[in-house]
């Protein structure tokens, strides 16, 4: 059994798929997000949207950022990661701009105090006001804050976001086929509407992220932070603690720093891309639960994608496998390896999505292909293996 699972997490989530299977798929079962007819305007024109998401056990990762350091301001990427987590989703479907967001925020009173619920608050305005300033209008309808102690030991910040969508302008994967190919986004380095290096984590497979990089000092001074019924061997096995400094790309980071990188969006990208160049995407996957692995649960019946250019990992990556000893196949599973939204086009149009990533500073490339194949199939080649899903 991997150490993910020994945690009681599963980067696939197979028991949620089981309890929902029979919900309805929605009028697109391929989209990235369940898409609804218009019950809210009645126009057979539009649709509604709507997503919920959160910053899962990242939060876990700010508190012990926090009580290390006195710095209460690292709350505010907590936000970010709970908006983009959102944002990002509905982006694959489409939707780029006019917006709902709310956010859900469930605290143990006696360890979170108002400065915290502060600066989340704070930093999803401040988050708002920069995609703004891109021509995406996200409005905050405010949500709900809830001291319940007896059920959360820190606190959970989540969120929903709503969409009402021209019907015309979805993008719903059905368009993906053989001989497309896929532009990968980075989500690592410094883009123009980041104020400092992202190491490109995300917000998925943190709590193999914390468990494996942290020490055990983490687990003696604060056990609120992980399952008391977890066997000693799987908590806080690694060798660091949150202000270990190292050096990437020339500049000092923290350990915490890193695993603290706020979520990158790539709401600007995709909204010159969806204006200018709807028409030649195909399909859109964000690699959050599931890492590489989640295009599997979107793409069309006998296609086989095979990625076998992808970008090399970022160092946080290299961190992880390193202290945990996961294979590569749990590792391309679980994280997003550097690469966190993929773009199916055809490879006339690659060279324009590229260069629009480019523009705002986005690392792009093509990092594979679809082929024809008798099911649903994904290929993985690491610099050492293929690696087969």
């Amino acid at each position: 059994m991997s150490l993910y699972n020994q945690r009681g997490v599963s980067a696939q989530k197979e028991e949620v798929h089981a309890a929902v299977k029979h919900l309805d798929a929605g009028l697109f079962p391929n989209a990235f997000c369940k898409i609804y007819a218009d019950f809210l305007g009645k126009d057979a024109d539009f649709v509604n949207i709507m997503h919920a998401d959160g910053a899962g056990t990242k939060s876990i990762l700010a508190y012990l950022y926090w009580k290390e350091t006195g710095d209460v301001s690292v709350w505010k990427g907590i936000a970010q990661d709970a908006i983009v987590m959102n944002l990002d989703d509905l982006l694959c479907v489409g939707v780029h701009d006019n917006l709902i967001f709310n956010s859900t925020i469930d605290r143990n009173k006696k360890r979170i105090p108002g400065e915290v619920l502060e600066q989340i608050i704070r930093g999803s305005q401040e988050f708002f006001d920069t995609m703004s300033a891109y021509g995406i209008h996200i409005h905050y309808l405010g949500g709900e804050t809830a001291d319940v102690g007896d059920v959360v030991r820190t606190i959970a910040v989540n969120g929903t976001m709503t969409s009402r969508w021209p019907k015309n302008q979805l993008i719903t994967n059905e368009k993906i086929q053989a001989g497309d190919v896929i532009v990968g986004l980075s989500s690592f380095g410094t883009c123009a509407y980041e104020q400092e290096y992202n190491s490109g984590l995300g917000s998925n497979g943190l709590t193999s992220a914390r468990h494996d990089v942290l020490n055990k000092y983490y687990a003696e001074q604060y056990p609120e932070t992980f399952e008391s019924t977890l066997e000693g061997d799987v908590v806080y096995i690694g060798k660091h603690r949150m202000t270990d400094r190292l050096s990437v790309g020339g500049k000092d980071i923290s350990i915490g720093k890193l695993l603290l990188s706020p979520t990158r969006t790539f709401a600007p990208v995709l909204k010159t891309l969806l204006e200018e160049n709807f028409e030649a995407i195909h399909g859109l996957i964000h690699c959050s639960g599931g890492g590489q692995t989640k295009c599997l649960k979107y793409i069309p019946e006998q296609v086989r994608v095979v990625k076998d250019d992808l970008f090399t990992p970022p160092v946080i990556f290299d961190i992880i496998q390193q202290a945990s000893g996961a294979s590569a196949h749990e590792m391309y599973q679980v994280f997003n390896m550097g690469c966190r939204m993929e773009i199916y086009s055809t490879e006339r149009h690659a060279a324009s999505v590229i260069q629009a990533a480019n523009h705002y500073g986005v690392e792009a490339r093509i990092i594979g292909r679809v082929e024809a194949a008798e099911r649903k199939e994904l290929v993985i080649q690491t610099k050492d293996e293929a690696l087969k899903f």
